[in-house]
């Protein structure tokens, strides 16, 4: 698994593909956290909301990065398309979740204690693990059409963001935004981070489904 995960950094960062999302990330990152010296919950919570969609167009992005043709040669050397998806999965949204942790710190003026940055890697996983799971959904592994698969990402992308009291983003953002101790939303948030890690398995569930029925 880990030489497979370093395969698939290796096609990302060759195919400069990862630089618009990546980019995008970090813009939103710096436009919302610059020169702040508020609570890191709230701070926090406007940086996973970024992570939401960048990590969405990361997903589809690194699913598309090989035609049918060298997924199936990496599918057979891997000996499971499972672990292929899986992998896939893993190397996702690592170096949007590194400068999502770091960059506030650096942006603002921060005191950070280990319950805020605990906090800040929950936050950014849970919505991680969201765009994650509408990216394998919304990819060409499922859609042949990309208008259809785009128009599809953006209903799930309302709909976790605007859920409210149903889904796990709307839930945590606002209990982020109002919190002003890291300590007292660490919990809740890793709750739903478990949930949102159940969505994801979810969503590898469905893909790994319908890939093996197209093969």
């Amino acid at each position: 698994m880990i030489a497979l995960v370093g395969y698939m950094v290796t096609v990302l960062l060759l195919s400069q593909r990862y630089l618009a999302p990546l980019l995008l990330f970090l813009g939103l990152v710096a436009v919302l956290t610059s020169s702040d010296s508020g609570p890191l919950t709230a701070t926090y919570a406007s940086v996973a909301g970024a992570m939401l969609p960048c990590s969405v167009w990361l997903t589809v992005t690194l699913i598309g990065l090989e035609d049918r043709a060298h997924r199936s040669i990496v599918v057979i050397s891997a000996d499971s398309h499972l672990r292929v998806l899986l992998a896939t999965v893993a190397t996702g949204c690592l170096l949007l979740t590194a400068a999502g942790l770091v960059l506030p710190l650096m942006l603002g003026a921060h005191s950070p204690g280990l319950a805020d940055l605990a906090l800040g890697i929950a936050a950014q996983l849970t919505c991680a693990c969201t765009g994650m799971a509408i990216g394998l959904v919304c990819s060409r592994l499922i859609f042949r059409r990309p208008g259809h698969a785009l128009v599809l990402a953006l209903v799930l992308l309302l709909a976790v963001l605007l859920g409210k009291g149903v889904s796990p983003v709307n839930i945590m953002l606002t209990r982020l935004q109002s919190a002003s101790d890291s300590a007292d939303v660490l919990a809740p948030t890793g709750a739903l981070l478990a949930v949102t890690a159940g969505v994801l398995a979810a969503a590898v569930a469905v893909t790994q489904a319908v890939t093996r029925r197209k093969a």
